[in-house]
């Protein structure tokens, strides 16, 4: 009898661990988001003051990263759980890692605003906003996903990823034309590219996360289908 109610305290206590790593995920998603938010707020509006705070919190999500990490370890260290319960903990080891990148990539496209942010752009920014809200939709669903155990709305993140990837070939193609048509463009088109470079690298960690959430909810891998099916279902949701 006493070993049975010692296994119920166990499982409660474990239960409220894994409520305070998803509270902790959440916290450092929200930050990561912010990081987002800012500095492409900072690339649009050439303000320098926020490409700023974007690199100077960047050491907080670092902390938050290496907290979480350990706070995984100590989990499965020493509460040795199973099937589910251990895909969940594994992949939220993997997604701080993914969300730190993420905020690594912020920070670049916050220090490439800060350079632009005294020059004319070399053209107007349509493409790369209209790209980064696509990978801040996808980053922010993926998480939703993550949170609640949707499958189906990860599947829909991981479709969206070739739209990302084919707004990157445009806009490189693009930025490629105003280089060879005037020489004195390739900086400031080079930092363009090197931001679209950066969103793109968001869309691919969001891809990651839904991947990851599937897995967690069943098992499958969906990483392995081919790219017929990410249009597939692209067109599924757009009907």
């Amino acid at each position: 009898m006493i070993r049975k109610e010692n296994v119920k305290e166990g499982k409660a206590y474990f239960n409220d661990e894994l409520i305070d790593l998803k509270e902790n995920l959440v916290k450092m998603s929200n930050l990561v988001e912010e990081a987002i938010n800012v500095a492409i707020k900072s690339l649009v509006e050439q303000d320098i003051g926020l490409a700023v705070r974007v690199i100077e919190n960047d050491d907080k999500i670092d902390q938050m990263e290496l907290d979480i990490e350990e706070q995984c370890l100590q989990m499965i260290a020493l509460r040795h759980p199973i099937a589910k319960n251990l895909r969940m903990i594994g992949c939220g080891y993997k997604t701080v890692s993914d969300l730190e990148r993420v905020a690594d990539h912020a920070v670049n496209i916050a220090k490439a605003s800060q350079y632009l942010s005294t020059k004319p752009m070399v053209k107007p920014l349509i493409d790369i906003p209209r790209m980064a809200k696509i990978a801040q939709n996808m980053l922010k669903d993926a998480l939703d996903a993550y949170f609640n155990g949707d499958v189906e709305l990860a599947k829909e993140v991981w479709a969206r990823d070739k739209t990302v990837d084919d707004l990157d070939k445009q806009i490189f193609r693009e930025l490629l034309t105003f280089m060879m048509e005037d020489p004195r463009t390739i900086s400031r088109a080079i930092h363009l590219i090197f931001v679209s470079n950066n969103i793109e690298r968001i869309a691919d960690h969001a891809t990651n996360l839904a991947e990851r959430v599937v897995y967690i909810i069943n098992g499958e891998r969906i990483k392995n289908y081919s790219e017929s099916d990410k249009s597939d279902n692209q067109k599924a949701k757009n009907k």
